[in-house]
């Protein structure tokens, strides 16, 4: 049995693991601080920790689950990691530069079974889950890149492969670790998660009682047209999806965003704007449209830019607050799962 990785304790697990082993409850929050403040590459380098502690780590845990295998820089300064994990899969996580900070998209499976037309992400299927340390690490690697030049990550979105909440628990533990204090410390409002739709995990999440972001990935306005787009919705239709977020949006008192993918021809005309902005008129919403990035597999166009803007703009009218989503990385593999894909085929 493989060991597990020393990221995927919270700290109350932790100071659990001390007391069994024990250990002085102090020391938890010393292990924490050299893995998320001084972020050591070995347990060895603990070097407050007595030897025969750092021993017992070094037997029962091990420290680094990703190896950097491909690091791509943009223009416009995103930077995409491909990690190799321990069982040879490998997973992508992407560094974004914006005007109120840096932001680090992580990946919460390798792969994906959701099946969504547009997505490069379930290309191949769900190999697997990660585990709760396998998320964590992807941002404790984008720090160690930032460390280089003096910047922080501000905030976190799981967005990257997967589906969150078909790994629910292990991306709970993501969020509890990285927001805790004595690990990363990033705020809960600069930790946003989204989701195709499981609905059952989304009444189980507003029920958490955090502050964390929600997004839905929608991508139509009408359940036949949600269903050909996205598999998912013939599981939890899109009535029920709604009926979901509203719960969400009552209990937690929070703004929901929606996530709409622009496809020509597909999902992108007046029509659909129209009846999207019927859909969403009075809810505490943000509508974020995504020209969909170009997927040779999938073989789809992108939304003229004039009928991106026209699209928000009857949007607009139904008084649902819209943005167009910044792109980034353009000129790199810029669609979750595009590198990974490139490198299983390579590796094929």
């Amino acid at each position: 049995m493989m060991k597990p990785f020393a990221y995927d304790l919270t700290f109350p697990g932790w100071k659990e693991w001390m007391k069994e082993n024990q250990q002085p409850a102090f020391r938890a929050k010393q292990v924490m601080d050299w893995l998320y403040v001084k972020r050591v590459d070995a347990f060895d380098e603990m070097t407050n920790l007595p030897k025969d502690l750092r021993e017992r780590l070094n037997e029962t845990f091990r420290l680094q689950p990703l190896d950097v295998l491909t690091t791509q820089v943009s223009s416009d300064g995103t930077v995409k990691f491909l990690f190799g994990l321990h069982d040879k899969h490998a997973i992508e996580t992407v560094i974004m530069r914006h005007q109120y900070g840096i932001s680090v998209c992580v990946t919460t499976q390798v792969g994906c079974r959701v099946g969504c037309t547009f997505c490069a992400s379930t290309l191949g299927g769900l190999k697997r889950n990660l585990s709760a340390g396998e998320i964590v690490a992807q941002v404790v690697q984008a720090q160690k890149y930032l460390d280089k030049t003096d910047e922080r990550v501000k905030s976190v979105v799981v967005m990257g492969s997967g589906e969150p909440f078909e790994n629910y628990e292990p991306t709970m533990d993501f969020i509890r670790i990285i927001n805790d204090p004595a690990g990363l410390h990033i705020g809960q409002r600069h930790i946003t998660v989204s989701t195709s739709g499981v609905v059952p995990n989304i009444y189980r999440f507003a029920d958490e009682d955090w502050q964390v972001g929600l997004a839905i990935s929608l991508h139509s306005p009408n359940t036949d047209l949600r269903s050909k787009l996205m598999p998912i919705n013939r599981r939890y239709p899109l009535a029920e999806l709604l009926d979901a977020c509203w719960y969400y949006l009552e209990k937690t008192g929070r703004r929901l965003t929606f996530e709409y993918a622009l496809i020509g021809g597909k999902n992108d005309q007046p029509e659909h704007a129209h009846e999207l902005g019927k859909l969403l008129k009075g809810m505490n919403c943000l509508v974020n449209l995504i020209p969909v990035n170009y997927v040779p597999e999938r073989d789809y166009t992108r939304t003229p830019r004039k009928q991106v803007f026209e699209f928000k703009r009857i949007l607009d009218s139904y008084r649902v607050n819209t943005t167009i989503r910044r792109e980034h990385g353009h000129d790199i593999d810029a669609a979750c799962g595009q590198l990974r894909a490139k490198h299983s085929n390579v590796n094929a």
